[in-house]
């Protein structure tokens, strides 16, 4: 359910709103517009089928939200939202994010060497997995804690915003001292402890789709955190199962506009797991930007077939440069911009 206030409602008589809507045990999210403002209630609809909602003071109207993801959805905020990730770079509403880095934090001369290698490229944030979620519990896990410190100095020197991994609520505090950005793997898209945890911070969160996920599903996983008050999600498309080999996954190139269709969220896309082949991340990713997306984010290392992670399907960083130079120019086109990470600092 979604309230429109009036464009002379007092504070007065938003408070009087507010506490209403919490004695009919609801809870509520403000969306304020250049002429509206917005009131999403959070909770079953059903239940405020008889409420006399439109007879309180400094209510214009009352519309019903159909779809399930009520926060996410394109009725509860018409415009595309973008989100500051530090660093003078921003995500939505033209605005590109390029994630470049390992895929697991190895040490610190590696991940300094990669990260120098994707930001000359155009990069504007550095990725890298300290836990890792691996199919064999005797594959290589992450460097833990000492991996965020690393990645965290290695944000700060390069002046990059800094996104990893976090799989556990009970780690959230800890993922929390170190990133910029969470990242919500595939296999923890529908992990609801975790959504709810980061929900309650104030760090963006990249929540990648499942691997057998619907984009409704994954837009009804990011209405968790957005129903605990965090509304900086950014959802990532990154291939879903399928029955042909040839590809680690399929890309799922229409869930960008169909997406941007129901909700106002930016959607970024990564090449690297949907394909899991290098010779085909160039091509995907340019025409992910092309269909619209909101940033691209690749997997880089200087040395790939040492790589403890990923190796195989991981771009040497002229490849990436290759890339990126690609990028700008279907971005310039589009009329889009890549901000420069630390450009505002230097």
């Amino acid at each position: 359910m979604i309230i429109v206030l009036r464009p002379d409602c007092t504070d007065a008589q938003r408070q009087h709103l507010f506490e209403k809507i919490e004695e009919l045990g609801f809870r509520y999210d403000i969306s304020q517009g250049e002429k509206r403002t917005l009131v999403g209630l959070i909770g079953e609809e059903d239940k405020l089928r008889d409420a006399p909602l439109r007879a309180i003071p400094g209510v214009e109207d009352v519309m019903s939200v159909l779809k399930p993801f009520k926060l996410a959805s394109r009725e509860f905020q018409h415009d595309d939202s973008c989100f500051d990730l530090g660093h003078g770079v921003r995500v939505g509403a033209g605005h590109l994010m390029m994630i470049g880095g390992p895929c697991a934090i190895e040490g610190e001369e590696v991940l300094f060497e990669i990260g120098r290698a994707v930001k000359a490229a155009g990069a504007n944030v550095l990725r890298g997995g300290a836990f890792k979620p691996r199919t064999s519990p005797y594959s290589y896990q992450g460097m833990g804690e000492e991996g965020l410190k690393i990645l965290r100095r290695a944000g700060d020197e390069l002046k990059m915003p800094v996104v990893t991994e976090v799989m556990d609520p009970r780690r959230v505090e800890l993922v929390n001292r170190y990133t910029d950005i969470f990242q919500i793997g595939a296999r923890n898209m529908q992990n609801f402890n975790l959504l709810n945890e980061v929900g309650q911070t104030n760090r963006p969160v990249l929540l990648k789709r499942g691997m057998s996920a619907t984009v409704q599903d994954l837009l009804m996983s990011a209405e968790y955190i957005l129903s605990n008050g965090n509304k900086q999600v950014i959802l990532c498309e990154r291939g879903v199962k399928s029955f042909d080999p040839s590809t680690r996954n399929l890309l799922d190139l229409a869930a960008i506009p169909n997406v941007h269709g129901l909700s106002h969220l930016p959607i970024i896309v990564d090449p690297s797991h949907a394909t899991g082949r290098p010779d085909l991340i160039p091509a995907m990713a340019i025409a992910a930007v092309a269909a619209g997306a909101d940033g691209v984010h690749i997997e880089v290392h200087n040395c790939p077939e040492k790589a403890m992670s990923d190796g195989p399907q991981a771009l040497l960083p002229e490849q990436y440069t290759g890339v990126m130079e690609e990028l700008r120019k279907v971005a310039e086109v589009l009329g889009r911009t890549i901000p420069v990470a630390g450009a505002e600092e230097n």
